[in-house]
This record gives C-alpha cells, structure tokens and sequence, in this order.
C-alpha cells in the first residue's frame, strides 16, 4: 500500500485528508474505503504473484493498483466500477499508476464480474451485497478466494474443488451497496 498513495486516487478536494483512517467521498454516492479496511480485505484475500485478479467496485482504481503491484507483471488484474464517470477517471488514474497488467473498465449494468474471463484466483468485492452473490463465486478457481461484505459482515469465500465454498467471518463493515 505505501507504494500506492492514496491521495493519487482520490478527488484534488480530498487529496489533504488521505492520510485519515477513514472511508472518503470520489462521487456519484461512492467512497475510497478506510485504509485499514482495506488492509484487512487484502491481507484476507492472500495475493500472490501471477494471479487474475478480479476488483469490483473498482471506483477510483485504488485498490486496482495495489492488486496490480501484488501480482506483478506476469498476473492481471481487471477492476470493474458500475458508475461510467468512475470509471473513465479510475482508468486515468491506475494508468498514471504504471501498471499495464492492470486494467480498469466500465461494468456492466445487471451483471456482477466479468464471465468471459474468469475464473480468478481471487477476488475483491468493495461493495456490500445483501447475500452471497453466487455468481462471483463460480468466477473463482477451484481453489480461488474472495473477499466480500454481505449484510455488515466481511466475509472470506474459498472455493474447494468438488465441495461447498467455506466462509469465514471476519467482522463487522459498512460499504455502499452492490448494485
């Protein structure tokens, strides 16, 4: 995270303030995430080099380019913002991030993740849906893991190959909501 500021992915209005612990304001409705939350959710989510890596509710591609500098440069890592302002302004700032394995696009309405490319290895939801959504969870590997609020919980998905996903609860959280 130190080698990703976050005051370079937030609006010049919030830029002064980066430094605080806690969710700010990027517009139309949605935040940057609390900086240790996200902490949490990356250290949950165990990244490693060469991964594909799936980020929805990319917003500002903040945390787009810190799963970018995870993998490295033989992974990818594709994030997904719903609003389109979002994301024309996040695409700019995870390129200004140096990161081309990276990428930051537009997703679409009615659809959760990106079908066509899966499966991930991981996956980062920074949006809280009302329940596990199914759908993310059959874009993961057979051994992949998603992190994801549901319902003011956080939850940890693990995927095993032939058996039920586990989910481990790792506490209470407030996120916008997963639409």
């Amino acid at each position: 995270m130190a080698a990703t500021p976050r005051a370079a992915f937030l609006p010049h209005d919030q830029r002064a303030v980066a430094h605080l612990d806690q969710p700010l304001p990027i517009g139309h409705g949605q935040t940057s995430s609390q900086p240790t939350t996200v902490r949490t959710m990356l250290q949950a989510l165990d990244v490693r080099p060469g991964q594909h890596v799936l980020d929805v509710g990319a917003g500002s591609g903040w945390t787009t380019a810190i799963l970018g500098r995870l993998v490295g440069p033989d992974g990818s890592v594709l994030g997904l913002e719903l609003e389109p302002d979002l994301a024309t302004w996040g695409r700019a700032n995870l390129a200004a991030a140096g990161l081309p394995w990276a990428r930051l696009e537009q997703a679409q309405p009615g659809l959760l993740g990106r079908p066509a490319e899966a499966p991930y290895d991981r996956i980062l939801v920074s949006a809280q849906a009302t329940e596990l959504p199914g759908a993310l969870v059959d874009q993961l590997t057979q051994d992949g893991t998603m992190v994801v609020p549901v319902a003011g919980l956080l939850l940890r998905v693990h995927r095993v190959a032939g058996g039920p996903a586990s989910v481990e609860r790792l506490g209470h959280y407030r996120f916008v909501p997963l639409r």
